[in-house]
């Protein structure tokens, strides 16, 4: 049995019987050094800085209430938006609660006098448009609620095919590389040459003016962006040291495209699609009110900006009420882009 050299211990401990030694107590090391903050997952994380952002959130509650107010009014809605009144033409807007404020009451100037357009055409006291009639008779705001419901929609379909193409056409070129890369580059680089405008009539030539043609006219181009961007970040990624480890391991490319590199760069393609999305509500309404998009009587933000400002001189209200609302809508979009964007960056952290 090994001597213990006790010649650099204190004597105090030297006079300490060997049965009252007693283990550290390390309860209060623990709790000093325990960590008071909760983990939290990326997405967690993610959100708690988004709420940060006041713009971001207002953004997201305006979006929400839109959508929701969208898809109900599908069965609920003030009047029928195709319904055609001949009697009620052009009425302005009349809300009960505001009848003392000159332009919600139902009044308007003709002649140099005001004059209760409502009692004019007869229309019972139970009977308010809320926003107005347009040349047709039809109810502006029930109008309004189909075609933002419409604009939205098609943004979406659009959207969804973008991340769908965009995505597997990107990380193909990127993982692949070499020739392969190359040939898909040139291929992108002769697609965006192509004008929107030029496709779109194309797509009339084949297909009748709806919203399959406006949403394959998007499409043909409008992925492109998204392509690169996920080329750009798969390229990024694939040398990275877990993209080795895999292929060491013998995962096949499919299998570290989508389990290892499209996690990766789910907050770019998140980010992207919030960015496409006013893009293609944009688009959508241009060639509405250039002719080329829906027909009537299907309404849409386009459509009604179309009807709107041929009479904009003695009717503003058609024309500034579907204006603002795809004003807002893209500013929300585009608001809550930037948020998200800040939100899922690391380097954004505090």
């Amino acid at each position: 049995m090994e001597s213990v050299n006790l010649t650099n211990v204190p004597d105090k401990i030297k006079e300490i019987p060997a049965g009252e030694f007693q283990p550290l107590d390390t309860s209060t090391t623990k709790e000093r050094e325990r960590i008071a903050t909760p983990s939290l997952s990326f997405l967690q994380d993610s959100w708690r800085r988004l709420k940060k952002n006041k713009a971001a959130v207002i953004s997201l509650i305006f979006l929400g209430i839109i959508i929701f107010i969208s898809i109900i009014t599908i069965w609920v809605s003030p009047h029928d938006p195709t319904q055609q009144n001949v009697a009620y033409i052009n009425l302005p807007p009349r809300i009960p609660l505001l009848d003392s404020i000159n332009g919600f009451n139902g009044k308007a100037t003709v002649a140099g006098r005001v004059v209760d357009k409502y009692a004019q055409a007869n229309v019972p006291d139970n009977v308010n448009f809320y926003l107005g009639t347009d040349g047709l008779g039809r109810d502006v705001l029930s109008r309004l609620f189909m075609g933002t419901r419409i604009s939205l929609l098609i943004a979406f379909i659009a959207a969804l095919l973008d991340i769908t193409i965009g995505v597997t056409y990107g990380l193909i070129s990127g993982l692949l590389g070499g020739r392969v890369d190359t040939v898909m580059q040139r291929i992108l680089e002769v697609l965006s040459g192509i004008p929107n405008l030029v496709v779109m009539i194309l797509m009339l030539t084949v297909f009748d003016p709806g919203i399959l043609s406006i949403v394959l006219a998007m499409v043909i181009t409008n992925w492109i962006s998204m392509a690169r961007i996920v080329r750009a970040q798969t390229l990024k990624l694939k040398d990275q040291e877990f993209v080795l480890a895999a292929q060491t391991l013998g995962e096949s490319r499919l299998k570290i495209a989508v389990k290892h590199i499209l996690p990766n760069i789910s907050s770019v393609i998140i980010v992207q699609m919030m960015f496409s999305i006013p893009s293609a509500i944009f688009f959508e309404a241009f060639l509405s009110f250039i002719g080329l998009g829906l027909r009537p009587p299907t309404a849409s933000l386009g459509t009604l900006l179309n009807e709107g400002y041929k009479t904009f001189r003695f009717l503003p209200y058609l024309m500034w009420i579907p204006a603002v609302t795809l004003s807002i809508v893209m500013i929300c979009f585009n608001l809550l882009a930037d948020g998200l964007r800040d939100a899922f960056d690391p380097k954004m952290k505090e």
